[in-house]
């Protein structure tokens, strides 16, 4: 299977399939039936079965199996982490963006369109 380093070149599908096994190796690692699983999770056995050979499930159900496996650590990548420029610190700013506005978006009335 693929590395890490080469997770951008995956298809979807493949992506799935990747997590679909790791799900389903934490699983066995930790010496858990399918249904074990499912019946902790508030999930179908079905759905851990579906997931485990890589088809798409819920994310919710993802984050619950994920619990139960006590796996929610590789969740930790979606945590926001920003790093304050220099100057941004400089300027006293430390709040997180909230948006993005590009300078050739910002419309000025007093800007000859041209027309």
């Amino acid at each position: 299977m693929s590395t890490i380093s080469d997770i951008n070149i995956l298809s979807d599908k493949a992506i799935l399939t990747t997590i679909g096994m790791f799900i389903q190796q934490t699983r066995i690692k930790q010496n858990i039936n399918q249904q074990e699983l499912a019946d902790k999770a508030a999930v179908s056995r079905s759905t851990v079965s579906l997931f485990e050979r890589g088809e798409g499930i819920s994310l919710i159900n993802l984050i619950k199996i994920l619990r139960i496996l006590d796996a929610l650590y590789v969740l930790k990548e979606f945590e926001i982490r920003e790093e304050i420029s220099p100057l941004r610190l400089a300027k006293g700013e430390k709040k997180l963006r909230k948006r993005v506005m590009k300078k050739g978006n910002i419309r000025d009335d007093n800007h000859d369109l041209g027309w």
